[in-house]
């Protein structure tokens, strides 16, 4: 069994206790490595990034979590807030954020986001280890995605693309029956909106307009197979607009 490390960033002493205890109890692969009630002794542990996932409050002192993610660009780990507070899941989103969990803590709730963030851990070490080139991707023109794997090439079939979503530098592909990890990151499928039915709505999702079931007025769109999706504030109206004409 793969072990995981993590660390927890909350003011609440008790809090941080309480996490503690229920990761350490629902999952016996993950050391709670460190944890922080400030900021500032949270940075420089941070900045050496040797955690596989971040557990981070939202409302702390002088600094909120959103602001220390700001100080910490370009960070390479699963981001998942736990908060007492509900309204800021959308912005959570924003720093790609693997899961939002509210306080008090829901076990399922807490197992779901983990198990989230430890299958994004796991597609990541998998793109590194391909020895492939990057993916060759065919022209806009064809109806087929080439990727290739460590066992070989998969062809997917563009019409079966619910969505595509930016973790760690890979992107991973969705269709109805599976998913695909590319080493790629999702620039590489940008030519998909150039003559497909599909829109990036977010720095990390590229959509299919055509799996789309319904638009929630907070931002976020539900996917054919019930994943929500955010929509960047500055473009969701263009959204709109291109969706009524489909």
């Amino acid at each position: 069994m793969n072990q995981y490390r993590c660390a927890i960033v909350d003011d609440e002493r008790d809090a941080i206790e309480l996490l503690s205890s229920r990761i350490e109890q629902l999952f016996g692969n993950i050391e709670v490595a460190d944890t922080f009630s400030f900021w500032k002794d949270a940075l420089p542990a941070l900045r050496n990034n040797n955690y596989d996932i971040l557990f981070i409050d939202v409302s702390m002192p002088e600094k909120s979590g959103f602001d220390l993610l700001k100080l910490l660009p370009g960070l390479d780990l699963e981001i998942i807030f736990v908060t007492a507070h509900d309204n800021f899941a959308l912005k959570a989103f924003s720093f790609s954020a693997t899961g939002y969990v509210l306080k008090p803590i829901d076990d399922e709730e807490l197992s779901t986001a983990i198990n989230k963030a430890l299958e994004r851990i796991n597609n990541k070490h998998a793109a590194k280890r391909q020895t492939t080139n990057l993916p060759v991707i065919t022209a806009a023109t064809t109806d087929k995605v080439r990727i290739p794997n460590n066992s070989g090439i998969d062809y997917v079939n563009v019409n079966d693309i619910i969505y595509l979503e930016s973790v760690n530098k890979c992107t991973i592909i969705v269709t109805g029956k599976a998913k695909y990890t590319s080493s790629a990151n999702l620039g590489t499928y940008k030519y998909l909106t150039d003559d497909h039915s599909f829109f990036q709505v977010h720095r990390a999702f590229i959509i299919n307009l055509n799996c789309v079931v319904r638009y929630e007025s907070a931002g976020v769109v539900v996917m054919q197979d019930k994943t929500e999706v955010p929509i960047a504030r500055n473009i969701r109206q263009e959204f709109l607009q291109l969706f009524d004409k489909k």
